[in-house]
């Protein structure tokens, strides 16, 4: 592969991921009061429809563990997500969705959607 195309590609996703996150970050805390890795660790949760340990969710948005207990965290005193002990294994702590961190998951969907949209309009169709 050519190694300019590799960096170019490099320097593209690099620069999109930027302009996503910052969108994010401005879009979902404005209208909904969440940051993107928040939103990040709903979505998660919602889309796999069942609790997830933490070490799922870690794999999953690519946070180290201790960032994500401090999303977790945030998203907890909000009472957006709840933490339980697994039972089948005291040492393992799962997440589990709200009522209320669902309808604000529901709210906030259309506006992360929209706001990747925007930013992936100009991206070639690799996937659908």
């Amino acid at each position: 592969m050519d190694e300019e195309f590799v960096v170019g590609t490099w320097h593209y996703v690099l620069a999109k991921h930027a302009k996503a996150m910052c969108a994010l970050e401005r879009e979902l805390g404005d209208k909904h009061g969440l940051g993107p890795s928040e939103f990040e660790v709903l979505d998660r949760i919602v889309r796999h429809d069942k609790d997830l340990r933490i070490q799922e969710l870690c794999d999953e948005v690519h946070l180290s563990q201790s960032a994500l207990s401090r999303v977790v965290a945030r998203l907890e005193k909000a009472e957006l997500v709840a933490r339980g002990v697994c039972h089948n294994d005291r040492r393992g702590v799962f997440v589990c969705i709200t009522d209320a961190g669902r309808t604000r998951y529901e709210e906030a969907l259309p506006t992360q959607r929209a706001v990747l949209a925007e930013i992936f309009s100009d991206a070639p169709a690799l996937a659908r």
